[in-house]
């Protein structure tokens, strides 16, 4: 059985504010003064048992509490590349939500710097990285606006823009004259869709938003014109299957849809969204979908191909990391065909 864990890997969906460790979350409030609503690290990872994406938003958001200056940002950066190289990434684009720190009296520019300072430490870590801004579903339009202006002149920074946050009830037709914006001024386009929206929003992101990828999209197989839409098309799914699980998407990983939509020809891949709050980085998330959908070592190795396909590096660059895999798969069968004489 090839090692999930060591097998490398692009993660394309990943929150850093969701890689705030419980101990590091104490670490940065008692450096930064900041009051917390729980007593202790058990306390605070007691709390991690949600029923739905709209209760882990609200921990989410009041754990940023913590989250004060440059240098905090640069440390969750740092401690992020630290755990996913040892889980296999070879590179990682990674979201972050602006607003959510504009909102607490921050500026933009804080924020930025801290992640930017850690990313040009990437290669340390043996892991390439872009980083794309998310605007929050649940805000305004306007607001959204807001944020993209600013972001304007970090254009060097930034590749891309995406959608997150309380998916219900804000469909991505919302944003449209912001991507609209996003795309003329030279920034990619992603968007969460289909986690707890309907297949509708799939549409929407595509048609509307004109997006590269989409982020979950595990509910387009309720919508079989979706699916075969998006097999034909080859749009990416970022899907993340322990949160899934752990926001009661699905109930258990065997429910999963995920070698469902791979059967389908969908281009999935696997990530860890927010790994703090939902019990695993990339590499668990691969270790889990292993045994709990019984996937063989060719579907690892696929899905570890599709993360980098469908990432946004250059052409060169994704032949190199490609070779990787194969060179990884090839090691691995030498050592079973060994292993089994």
């Amino acid at each position: 059985m090839i090692d999930s864990r060591a097998l490398p890997k692009a993660e394309l969906h990943v929150h850093i504010e969701g890689t705030f460790e419980p101990a590091q979350i104490f670490q940065f409030a008692q450096r930064n003064n900041v009051q917390l609503a729980y007593s202790s690290v058990a306390a605070l990872e007691e709390a991690y048992k949600f029923t739905d994406l709209q209760s882990f938003l609200n921990l989410y958001y009041a754990a940023m509490a913590a989250l004060r200056t440059e240098r905090d940002f640069e440390e969750l950066t740092i401690a992020y590349l630290q755990r996913a190289k040892a889980q296999g990434v070879r590179h990682a684009e990674i979201f972050f939500d602006p607003q959510a720190h504009l909102d607490r009296g921050l500026s933009f520019e804080t924020v930025v710097s801290g992640l930017w300072a850690a990313l040009q430490r990437s290669s340390e870590f043996g892991i390439t990285t872009a980083l794309i801004m998310c605007f929050l579903r649940d805000q305004s339009e306007a607001s959204a606006m807001q944020t993209l202006e600013l972001a304007l002149s970090h254009r060097d920074k930034i590749i891309g823009v995406g959608l997150d946050s309380a998916e219900l009830g804000n469909p991505p037709s919302k944003f449209q004259a912001v991507f609209d914006r996003a795309r003329a001024a030279g920034f990619l386009t992603v968007a969460h869709a289909g986690e707890e929206g309907p297949p509708e929003y799939v549409w929407e992101a595509l048609n509307l938003l004109k997006v590269s990828r989409i982020d979950h999209g595990v509910r387009c197989m309720e919508d079989s014109k979706l699916v075969a839409h998006l097999a034909q098309t080859e749009v990416p799914l970022t899907v993340c299957p322990l949160s899934n699980v752990r926001l009661r998407v699905v109930d258990r990983m065997a429910d999963h849809p995920l070698k469902r939509m791979m059967e389908a020809g969908l281009r999935c891949t696997v990530n860890s969204d927010d790994p703090a709050y939902f019990g695993g980085y990339v590499g668990d998330n691969f270790s889990a979908v292993q045994s709990g959908l019984q996937l063989t070592d060719d579907d690892l190795v696929q899905l570890a191909r599709n993360s980098f396909t469908s990432s946004f590096i250059d052409e060169a660059a994704k032949r190199e990391y490609l070779a990787q895999i194969e060179g990884f798969a090839a090691m691995n069968t030498v050592m079973k065909f060994g292993l089994s004489r």
